[in-house]
């Protein structure tokens, strides 16, 4: 658990600070480049389509592992939104709560225990 945790940090780290970069030279504003890109049929564009499909299935898995619950479609919106930035964090965070039982992390207590 802790090579794991160690990944975690060291992506949400790394990709924080490639976040502050580009956002600092290219502004803030990724939705329209995102999207453009997709309706070009580029290979850019097919990228970010495969990419938005991991999105979704971090946020319908973020719903799912917290049964649906206001705060698991909070998460799921935070999981389509936020990519590694936010599933790093609550990977860490679930890692800590569950005391590295990975069965408890990835399918929630209720799940785990049945």
């Amino acid at each position: 658990m802790t090579v794991f945790r160690l990944f975690l940090l060291a992506l949400l780290i790394a990709l924080a600070i490639y976040t502050l970069i580009v956002g600092g030279s290219h502004g803030w504003n990724l939705i329209p480049p995102f999207f453009a890109e997709i309706q070009a049929m580029t290979w850019q564009g097919q990228f970010n389509f495969d990419f938005m499909g991991f999105l979704l299935l971090s946020a319908l898995w973020c719903a799912w592992r917290n049964d649906f619950s206001p705060l698991g479609l909070g998460l799921a919106v935070l999981g389509a939104t936020g990519g590694i930035l936010f599933l790093s964090i609550y990977l860490l965070i679930l890692s800590f709560r569950t005391s590295g039982d990975i069965k408890i992390m990835l399918l929630g207590t209720r799940r785990a225990q049945s």
